[in-house]
C-alpha cells in the first residue's frame, strides 16, 4: 500500500494537549472566516469571524500582525478609498434578539443595527445607532451615506454624536415604501446633511456627487429625483413630479445621471416608462427615449427591468428595451378565466421550465444604448439575438450577439454544453453579423473586444473571430496535448480545462491544459507557446486575477496558483513577462483566498491542512516570512485531531485509484477500529482540506468522526458508460477490500454514507453486497426509470440529459438500452437489501424528486427491511437551516454509533415520532434494551 502522509504546516499546533472529544454543541462555535479584504496601501486587513451560532466579531490588523481593533458583532466592512477610515455594521447581541422573539416584542422594538466609523490615524471608533445600513464611494474619498431606522426629530440634523438627545419617536411615513432618512456625512468633520424620505440612491464611482430618489412623504421637498453635490451641500431637482422612478444610475465621474420615470398618475395596466437623462449644464433632466423614440422598435417599451449603466468614459447609456406585454382582459370574472396549460411537442421549453422561468421572461429586456455625444439609440439585443455583451467597461467597438434559442429544445435530452448561434455586433451601428452558427460551448468576448472566442466542444479546439475582419482562426490545432478533460468519464463531449484570460491590447489568449498555460496569438501569426512547463513534472498552473477591475491581464508579473496532482501539496508561483515561472511557496496545503493590495505588494492568502485551520497570513510577493494575521480557534489545541493519508490501490476492473484515510489521534495499528465509507466521485485531490468542526448538510464530517474514533475513508470512483452501479461496485468494495486487509478495520463494524449522486451509488451497493454493517444514503435516485422521466424542479428541466450524457452515465435513451436502466436501478433489487439504511429525502428537494426517495423507502418497509427516512419539511436538495443542519449530524451519528459502536438505538430509530409530534419531540434520548 502507498501512503502518502500529509505533512504538518511549520506553524501547527501542539498534540500533547490534544485530549478533548468533540460534541455537536462545538458547532455551534468554532468559527469560520467568511470574509477578508486589505486596504489599496496595504496597511489594513480586515477580516470577520462567524461561529455557527451566535455573535460574530469583526478585526482590524496591519500586515505585520498587529492587532488595531477587534469589533465584536461586526461584520460587512468597506475600507474607504484612501484607506483612512474602516466603515461596519454591528449587529444586535444574538441572545437578546432571540430572547425578545420569544416574548413577541413589537418589530418597531427590536433592536437594530449600528454602523461603526473606525478613524484609523486617530484610532478612534464612532458609533450610530439604529442603522439601516450604508455606502461608500468605491473610487472617492470623505464621504459616507447611512439609512436611518427612523425619522429624526428635526428635518436637518447636523447630528453632533457627543451631544446627548432624547430617543427620536419612529415615524410612520418612514417606510420601505415612502423611504428612510439618509443621512451624508463628512468622514474628516463629522459633520451631517440629512435627506428625508430616500427611497433609492446612487453614489458615482470617482465622485462624492450622487442621484437620489425622494417620495416627498411628510417633506418640505416634492417627490421626485435630485442630483446632491457634496461640496456645495445642495440638492439639484432634476425631475420634480408624481410618478414611479426606477433604475438610478450616475456616471462614474458624476456629471452624468440617468434614472426611468413613469410620471402617468392613472392605473394603466401597461406602464410607459420613460427614459431620461441629465448632465452638467441641464436645467433638468430629458426624456430621450420613450416608446415611439426613433432607434427603438416601434411597437416596444423602454423596459423598466433593464439595468441602466454609463460606459466607463460615459459616452454611452445603456438600458433595455422590450415588447409591450400581453394584458389580461379586466372585464372578465375570476371563475371565466381559463388557466390551462398547452404542452405542445413543438414548444422550445416544457412549461415547467417556462414556469420557473416565468418571472424572467416577463423582465426579459434588449440591450441599447443612448450614445450621450452623438445624441442617437442604438438598438444591440433583438428577439433573434436576445443576450449581448460589450468589452472594456462598455467602450468596445463590437459586441458579442448569442443565441441558444434555435437548440432550446434539445436541453432536454442533450443537457450541456449548450449549442449557440455567436454574432459580431458593431456597436456604433448596431448591425450583427454571424460568426459561428450551431456552436457546441459558450461563446466570450475579448477584454477589449477586438475577437469573439470560444471552446468548440465538438472538436476540442480553441477558436478566435476578428470582428473588425470577419476572420475566424483554429487556435490550438497545433497544440500537442488535449485541451479538454482527459479523464473524462461522462458519455459526453469532455469538459475545457479553461482559460486565464486576454493580455492587453488583445495581444495574447492564455488557455489552459491539464498542467498548463498556453499563450496564443488570436490570429496564429506565431505558434501556441508553453509558458509553464508543469506536465513533467505533475504541477497544474492556474492563473490568480488579483485586479477584478481590470479585464486584461497584465504579464508584467503574474501570479499562478500550482498544485502537485502527485503528492497534493499546493503553492504559488510568479511569472515575469512570460519568463518560466519561479516558485514562490509551496507545501503541503491548500491555499485559497490569495488577494492583493492595489498599490502596495501586500498579499493576504488561507493556508490549511488537514489538522490546520485556514487563518489569514500577509507577506509579499516574494512570499517569504508570512505573518498570521488571524487566530479562529484557537480552542482546537484541546481536542484530539486525527491525521490523514493518501491510499493507493486497484479496483475490481484493474483501475489504479487513490482514496484518502482519515485516522483518531493516536492511533494503533495493532487495535480493530470501526470505519465509515463516504464518497460521491473524486476526493484524493481533497487531500489536504481542513474540516473544521461544523454540521454539513449532507456528508460526515471526517475529523469530528475520527475525533470519536472512527476511520474515514474517501474512495475515489472511475466509472464506465452504461454501468455506473458497477463501476462503484468495483472501486468502493475493492477499496474498502483493501483497507481491511491492512489490519486495523473492525471488518464488522464498516458503514457507508454519501449524498446525491452518492447517495444513489450507495443505494445500489446495498443491494449488491452485504459488506456494510450499515449505510446512510441521501436524495438518492432509486428508479431510473421514473427519474428518466421525471423533472428537475428547481429548473423546470426534463431530467432525461443526466441518463443519457449525464451524471447518471447510461449513454442511451430508455427505450434504446432498457436493460440499463433495470440493471443501474436500485429499486428492482430492493429485496436483495440486508444492510439497515437511512435516509434523508426533504420534499422540497429540486435536484432529485422526493418520490425517488420515497419509493425506495416504501420498497424496503414492504420487505421488512431495517429503514429509516428523514424529511425535513420544506427544505430543498440538503438541509440548509442551522438547526436541520445540526439536528442530521446528531441523528445520523447516532444511527452509526448502534451499528458500528454498538450504542444503544435513540428514540426515533426504536420507535419513531408519531405526526402529532412532529416538532415537539425530537427523540434523540437513547434507548436502553
Amino acid at each position: 500500500m502507498r501512503i502518502l502522509v500529509a505533512g504538518l504546516l511549520i506553524w501547527s499546533f501542539n498534540a500533547v494537549a490534544q485530549n478533548k472529544t468533540l460534541t455537536h454543541d462545538d458547532f455551534d462555535r468554532w468559527n469560520q472566516i467568511p470574509s477578508s479584504q486589505i486596504s489599496r496601501d496595504g496597511e489594513l486587513i480586515v477580516y470577520e469571524l462567524q461561529p455557527g451560532k451566535g455573535d460574530g466579531s469583526l478585526h482590524i490588523a496591519s500586515p505585520n500582525g498587529k492587532n488595531l481593533l477587534d469589533v465584536p458583532r461586526g461584520e460587512g466592512a468597506k475600507i474607504s478609498w484612501d484607506s483612512k477610515y474602516v466603515v461596519f455594521k454591528i449587529k444586535p447581541q444574538y441572545n437578546k434578539v432571540i430572547e425578545l422573539r420569544r416574548k413577541k416584542t413589537d418589530e418597531d422594538k427590536m433592536p437594530k443595527d449600528s454602523i461603526g466609523i473606525y478613524d484609523v490615524a486617530k484610532k478612534e471608533l464612532t458609533k450610530i445607532a439604529r442603522v439601516r445600513g450604508f455606502d461608500l464611494p468605491k473610487e472617492s474619498t470623505g464621504m459616507l451615506a447611512y439609512y436611518l431606522e427612523e425619522a429624526l426629530p428635526a428635518k436637518d440634523d447636523k447630528s453632533d454624536t457627543t451631544k446627548k438627545k432624547e430617543k427620536p419617536k419612529p415615524s410612520k411615513a418612514v417606510s420601505k415604501d415612502n423611504g428612510f432618512h439618509l443621512v451624508i456625512r463628512s468622514l474628516r468633520s463629522g459633520t451631517q446633511d440629512t435627506l428625508e424620505y430616500i427611497t433609492d440612491h446612487q453614489l458615482a464611482k470617482r465622485s462624492n456627487n450622487f442621484i437620489y430618489h425622494t417620495s416627498g412623504k411628510d417633506s418640505t421637498i416634492l417627490e421626485g429625483v435630485y442630483y446632491y453635490d457634496l461640496a456645495n451641500k445642495t440638492s439639484r431637482p432634476l425631475c420634480r413630479t408624481k410618478g414611479k422612478y426606477k433604475q438610478l444610475a450616475i456616471a462614474e465621474d458624476g456629471l452624468q445621471v440617468a434614472f426611468l420615470s413613469d410620471l402617468d398618475t392613472t392605473k394603466a395596466l401597461i406602464r410607459d416608462f420613460e427614459l431620461r437623462h441629465w448632465n452638467m449644464g441641464k436645467d433638468s433632466a430629458m426624456v430621450i427615449a420613450k416608446k415611439g423614440t426613433e432607434g427603438i422598435h416601434s411597437d416596444w417599451l423602454v423596459s423598466e427591468h433593464g439595468k441602466l449603466n454609463f460606459s466607463e468614459s460615459g459616452s454611452r447609456l445603456f438600458f433595455g428595451t422590450a415588447p409591450a406585454p400581453a394584458i389580461q382582459d379586466t372585464t372578465l370574472l375570476p371563475e371565466e378565466i381559463i388557466h390551462v396549460e398547452v404542452w405542445n411537442y413543438k414548444n422550445s421549453r416544457l412549461h415547467t421550465q417556462q414556469n420557473m422561468e416565468l418571472d424572467d421572461d416577463k423582465k426579459k429586456s434588449y440591450l441599447a444604448y443612448f450614445d450621450t455625444l452623438g445624441e442617437k439609440i442604438i438598438q444591440l439585443g433583438t428577439k433573434e439575438i436576445p443576450d449581448v455583451s460589450v468589452a472594456n467597461h462598455g467602450e468596445s467597438e463590437y459586441a458579442l450577439g448569442s443565441s441558444y434559442l434555435p437548440y432550446l429544445k434539445n436541453i432536454s435530452w442533450d443537457g450541456f454544453p449548450l449549442r449557440y448561434d455567436i454574432y459580431s455586433i458593431n456597436v456604433a451601428t448596431g448591425k450583427a453579423k454571424l460568426a459561428k452558427k450551431d456552436l457546441l460551448g459558450d461563446p466570450g468576448l475579448s477584454a477589449e473586444g477586438n475577437y469573439l472566442y470560444w471552446f468548440n466542444a465538438a472538436d476540442t479546439t480553441w477558436n478566435s473571430y476578428h470582428n473588425e475582419s470577419g476572420k475566424s482562426y483554429v487556435l490550438t490545432k497545433d497544440i500537442p496535448v488535449t485541451l479538454a478533460d482527459e479523464e473524462n468519464d461522462y458519455p459526453n463531449y469532455p469538459d475545457q480545462y479553461g482559460a486565464a484570460g486576454w493580455t492587453q491590447g488583445d495581444q495574447h489568449f492564455l488557455v489552459y491544459d491539464r498542467f498548463d498555460i498556453w499563450k496564443i496569438d488570436p490570429q496564429n501569426n506565431a505558434q501556441p507557446v508553453n509558458i509553464t512547463n508543469g506536465r513533467a513534472s505533475h504541477i497544474e498552473y492556474r492563473f490568480e486575477d488579483l485586479d477584478t477591475d481590470e479585464t486584461a491581464i497584465d504579464p508584467s508579473t503574474m501570479v499562478l496558483h500550482t498544485f502537485n496532482e502527485s503528492s497534493k501539496d499546493e503553492g504559488y508561483a510568479i511569472m515575469k513577462n512570460f519568463e518560466a515561472p519561479k516558485q514562490a511557496i509551496q507545501k503541503a496545503a491548500k491555499f485559497t483566498n490569495l488577494k492583493k493590495a492595489e498599490n502596495a505588494e501586500t498579499l493576504t492568502y488561507q493556508m490549511e491542512n488537514h489538522q490546520v485551520f485556514g487563518n489569514i497570513s500577509a507577506t509579499n510577493l516574494s512570499f517569504k516570512k508570512p505573518v498570521q494575521i488571524s487566530d479562529a480557534n484557537p480552542q482546537q489545541k484541546d481536542y484530539a485531531w486525527g491525521t490523514v493519508e493518501m491510499v493507493s490501490w486497484t479496483s475490481l476492473d484493474g483501475r489504479p485509484l487513490d482514496g484518502i484515510l482519515y485516522k483518531p489521534a493516536n492511533f494503533d495499528p495493532n487495535k480493530k477500529y470501526p470505519m465509515i465509507v463516504n464518497f460521491y466521485r473524486l476526493s484524493s485531490d481533497d487531500l489536504h482540506d481542513h474540516w473544521g468542526v461544523k454540521p454539513h448538510r449532507s456528508t460526515v464530517n471526517a475529523a469530528f468522526y475520527a475525533n470519536r474514533g472512527y476511520l474515514v475513508f474517501n474512495p475515489d470512483v472511475k466509472y464506465k458508460t452504461g454501468y455506473p452501479g458497477e463501476s462503484a461496485f468495483n472501486c468502493v468494495v475493492s477499496g474498502t477490500t483493501h483497507m481491511i486487509d491492512q489490519g486495523f478495520v473492525d471488518k464488522d463494524k464498516i458503514g457507508l454514507q454519501g449524498h446525491s449522486w452518492g447517495g444513489y451509488q450507495i443505494a445500489y451497493l446495498i443491494t449488491q453486497t452485504d459488506l456494510f454493517a450499515c449505510a446512510e444514503a441521501g436524495a438518492v435516485v432509486s428508479n431510473m426509470i421514473s427519474a428518466y422521466g421525471g423533472i428537475r424542479w428547481w429548473t423546470g428541466l426534463s431530467r432525461m440529459f443526466q441518463y443519457e450524457h449525464g451524471q447518471s452515465r447510461i449513454g442511451a435513451t430508455l427505450w434504446e438500452k432498457p436493460s440499463l436502466y433495470i440493471e443501474n436501478s436500485p429499486i428492482f433489487y430492493a429485496d436483495k437489501v440486508n444492510t439497515p439504511l437511512l435516509l434523508m429525502h426533504n420534499d422540497s428537494d429540486g435536484h432529485v424528486p422526493w418520490y425517488q426517495g420515497i419509493e425506495y423507502y416504501v420498497a424496503l418497509r414492504r420487505l421488512n427491511k431495517p429503514v429509516w427516512m428523514l424529511n425535513y419539511k420544506g427544505e430543498p436538495h440538503w438541509p440548509t437551516k442551522w438547526e436541520n443542519k445540526r439536528d442530521f449530524n446528531i441523528r445520523m451519528n447516532q444511527f452509526f454509533d448502534h451499528y458500528l459502536m454498538d450504542k444503544p438505538m435513540p428514540e426515533w430509530m426504536a420507535e419513531g415520532i408519531p405526526a402529532t409530534e412532529v416538532g415537539i419531540n425530537k427523540g434523540l434520548e437513547l434507548v436502553e434494551e
